[in-house]
Parts: C-alpha cells; structure tokens; sequence
C-alpha cells in the first residue's frame, strides 16, 4: 500500500528530534548507558517528586552532568493554569521545541484525597473525530514516554498529591493513545516501576477511538492498563459519519476485540458515549446501544457525556431532558450507567475540548 492509501492512523507520528527524555529511561536503559554509581538510585531520585528540592531531581552534580550528556532533563513547562468554578484546573505545558499539550487536574470532592489527572499522549490528534476539538488539529507529533510521564511529574510538583498512590489517570486528553503505543506503554511501565511513582495498573485508564489492531497488541502487554472505549454511534453509517475510523474498524469487529481481550478477575471495561443531538440520542439508539454491549452491560460502566461544545464542531449537546431520557432507556434494558458531567466546561477543559499546539 502506498503511503497516500494510508489512513492518518496508519502513518507513524512525527517523533521529537534530539536526545531522549531523561524520564523516558528505565533503570535498565541507564545502566547501559554508562550510569556512574548506581542506576536504580538515579531512576528513584528522577521519579518521584516528593524527593526532589527546589522542583527538580536532587541529583549529585557528577550524575547530574553525565545525564546531561545523554538525555534531555528538561521536563514539560507549566505555562498556562485555568481554575474551573468545579475545582478542576485545565493546564498548558510547554515542550522543549516549543510544543503545547493540555491536561486537566481534578481533585476529588470527598474525603477521599486522591486525585485524577486527564493526560495527553500527542501533540493534536491524527482520528479526525467531528466532535472533538483535538481531532480538528491534525497530527503534529508523538510525545516520547517521558514527556508523558513529564506531564504527572510537573503537575504533582505544582499541584500535588505528594505520591504516587493518591493518584489516578486517565489518557483523555489530547490525542489517539494507541496510535502512540510503544511510547505510551513504556510511560505506563515507568509510571508502574516500584522505584519510580509506583502506580498500580488499575490506577490507569486509556481511551481509544476504536484502533483495533492496537487493541489488540496492548490486551498482550504488561502492566496491562484499564480499557476505555469511545463508542458514540450504534450504526456503522452513524459511526463512520462523525468517526472515521469505524471505515476500517466497524462495530462488529470492534465487539470482536473487546471479546478476545481476555479480562481478567477485577478488570473492566468503561464505555464513554457523547451524546450529539439529532444524531445519536434517540430511543433507537439506546436499543442498538444496549444490544451491542450485551453481556457486558452489567458489569461494565457505560458514561454517557453530553456533548461539550467548542467551536471546531458545529454538533451540540442534548437538552438535559433527553440525557436522562436516553439514560432511562439504558437502565430498562439492564446498561449500568453513569451521566458523567465533564469537569472543567467553563474554561474548555472538559472532554473533547482541549486543543493547543504551537
């Protein structure tokens, strides 16, 4: 096939040029490097913030200079910071080419202290999704592992929790985290390392459009994260309308994916639904929903999210009389459902609203 006949998703990602990221390395890879003294201290010292002084790793000025001399120890900046009035915070950061991505810190607001970062694993998004602002970008380029992981560890400097264990993450922000899957599984197997932040790999949940031949190279991996998948249509004329990987991928084969996962005892899946009026809110639509999730409706989450509007898609959101009409419809036929209010609307911080790039 000639690279004209390829879909977005199919191309590679542009990469970051230069050295690596420091915190792309594990501490195998900076053994092998040459690391002077011992490797497994220098990973502890670089991942886990709550060690550091003055905002940076408390390194040692012969580490510090040797590491300089192999990878990049620039993490993404804080550069933009919006407080929503629902105590979320949507943020800028910087790239060390000038490069902007957006993730989103939300505290939870109970008792509980642990708090949910919504991360982006690209510079913009090659899926083309009609409703999302991030599809409207286009492409720009892969984050590396540690520009990931660069994107937890600056936002727990500044904003907390102190540790890994308060922690949980979603890869909803910007971008197709399966179509950056080598980077994004080795950010998962840093941010899982017990001499780094030490996440469990329940703790992380990633998102996808519907990228089935990823689908099925992650359910092989480990640490194997939670596994978020973003409907939004019940037909493939629907589907292939406002997602246009549903061409290549339809329903059926994607119902097949999910089938050959394999889950194991604790895993779920969550089903993320936008509802678009006029487009996928009718009674219909609820059925074809219900009968394609099947055996999974009941023991599986399915979040139904009103439509955040932006002004790169002309759909809107459903009146709330019809969101909790379409939930209704769900529940009838056994669904386990949630209508999730996305954080951050008031400052376009909620789901397919960030957009940033240059």
């Amino acid at each position: 096939m000639t690279d004209s006949l390829l879909k977005p998703w199919d191309r590679p990602a542009p990469e970051r040029e230069g050295l690596p990221c420091a915190w792309s390395l594990l501490p195998e890879d900076l053994a092998e490097l040459g690391c002077p003294g011992s490797a497994l201290e220098t990973f502890k010292r670089l991942h886990r913030p709550w060690t550091w002084k003055d905002g940076a790793p408390d390194l040692g000025p012969g580490i510090r200079r040797w590491l300089e001399g192999v990878a990049d120890l620039r993490l993404p900046s804080i550069v933009e910071s919006q407080p929503s009035s629902d105590g979320a915070t949507k943020l800028a950061l910087e790239l060390v080419d000038g490069k902007r991505i957006e993730a989103v810190h939300m505290p939870r607001l109970v008792r509980n202290p642990r708090v949910t970062y919504c991360i982006s694993s690209q510079v913009g998004c090659a899926m083309g999704c009609t409703f999302c602002a991030t599809g409207s970008m286009g492409i720009l380029r892969n984050l590396q592992a540690g520009e990931i992981l660069g994107q937890v560890l600056a936002l727990m400097a500044a904003l907390g929790p102190e540790r890994g264990h308060e922690l949980t993450l979603v890869f909803m922000g910007m971008g197709e985290p399966l179509h950056n899957l080598d980077h994004l599984h080795r950010a998962i197997r840093l941010m899982c390392h017990p001499a780094g932040l030490g996440l469990g790999k329940g703790r992380i949940t990633v998102s996808t459009s519907g990228l089935v031949s990823a689908i099925e190279k992650l359910s092989k991996l480990e640490p194997r994260p939670l596994l978020a998948l973003s409907l939004n249509a019940t037909t493939d004329e629907s589907r292939s309308r406002t997602m246009p990987v549903n061409r290549v991928w339809n329903l059926a084969r994607l119902r097949q994916a999910l089938d050959d996962w394999g889950l194991t005892r604790g895993e779920k899946f969550c089903f993320e639904y936008v509802l678009l009026a006029g487009e996928n809110d009718t009674k219909a639509d609820a059925e074809r929903l219900a009968a394609w999730l099947g055996d999974l409706r009941r023991a599986h989450n399915l979040n139904l999210i009103p439509m955040n509007e932006h002004a790169a898609s002309e759909f809107h959101q459903p009146g709330e009389e019809r969101v909790q009409q379409f939930s209704e419809w769900l529940k009838a036929r056994g669904c386990f459902v949630t209508v999730r209010r996305s954080r951050g609307r008031d400052v376009q911080g909620a789901c397919g609203q960030l957009a940033k790039g240059n």
